[in-house]
């Protein structure tokens, strides 16, 4: 995708954003974006997380939309996400501080969060979560569209992942997912534990209670998606198909896979991560063939 990068009257090069950002003709917020960036990268593993300090219409963004999707997961959300958000008690008025709740996750689940400027490429992303670390952006979504990013972003990351790591059967899940992509050796395999990780921990449902509900960190975070996500074709949980089908991030996903209970999502998704390899990838392939 293309990028459009400017220089401001002082020389400073914007923040690139891809050409169909909403933010991308908005010079002030491309500023912004680099400084948050810069405050990442100034991060040495170890030390403690940077504080941002947040504008107050940074602030206001966040209390919007965690507030509306707060108020949708009591509907959508299965109720081990809404454990696990009780107990990460994210603030509701003020954009969290990675830091903070870097400290509380770990006092609760063992994980941590590693701060990052943007996107980080995918071995990175998901290696880290074999040391229960997850990488973290701190930006905020572009003020025009509040409950829409092309990008994972700091309402992302906290309302989508954080809260569902604060409980410890989210926390194992997703540790055992680092595992695999680690044992990933090709971009094959890599390639097909990344659509299964994204068919379940992104978007994926279940039933609880004779309802569909999710605890896909995609579906938590996105306020229009997470109230039309019950009109997709939902196919039984599958694994080899989930491992073998394509997606489109730049739409609501037509097809969804659902386990029949978070104990069966548990199981199967637990058992794929942690015996996936290239191996695994072979003979998932000459199953397909």
């Amino acid at each position: 995708m293309d990028t459009d990068i400017d220089t401001d009257t002082a020389g400073e090069v914007a923040f690139p954003l891809p050409a169909d950002h909403p933010g991308v003709s908005d010079g002030a917020y491309r500023r912004r974006r680099a400084a948050i960036a810069a405050v990442c990268e100034a991060h040495v593993p170890g030390d403690p997380i940077p504080d941002v300090d947040y504008a107050p219409e940074e602030d206001e963004l966040w209390a919007t939309v965690s507030g509306e999707l707060h108020r949708l997961h009591e509907t959508y959300a299965v109720s081990a996400y809404r454990v696990g958000a009780h107990r990460l008690a994210l603030p509701a008025g003020r954009v969290p501080q990675l830091g903070q709740v870097s400290d509380r996750l770990a006092a609760l689940t063992g994980w941590s969060i590693t701060p990052v400027p943007g996107l980080v490429p995918t071995r990175t992303f998901y290696g880290a979560l074999a040391e229960r670390r997850f990488c973290s952006t701190q930006y905020v979504r572009h003020h025009s569209v509040p409950f829409y990013t092309p990008e994972p972003d700091v309402v992302h990351e906290l309302v989508g992942h954080a809260n569902a790591l604060a409980h410890p059967r989210f926390a194992a899940l997703y540790e055992l997912a680092g595992g695999a992509a680690r044992r990933s050796e090709s971009d094959a395999a890599l390639e097909a534990f990344s659509r299964v990780f994204w068919f379940s921990l992104e978007f994926g449902v279940l039933w609880e209670h004779g309802e569909l509900r999710t605890y896909g960190a995609g579906l938590l975070s996105s306020f229009g998606e997470i109230q039309t996500f019950r009109d997709a074709e939902v196919r039984p949980l599958d694994v080899d198909a989930m491992a073998t089908t394509d997606y489109d991030i730049t739409q609501y996903q037509p097809l969804l896979f659902a386990a029949r209970s978070f104990d069966h999502a548990e199981d199967v998704l637990g058992a794929f991560f942690a015996g996936w390899d290239d191996d695994a990838h072979a003979r998932l392939l000459a199953r397909a063939a």
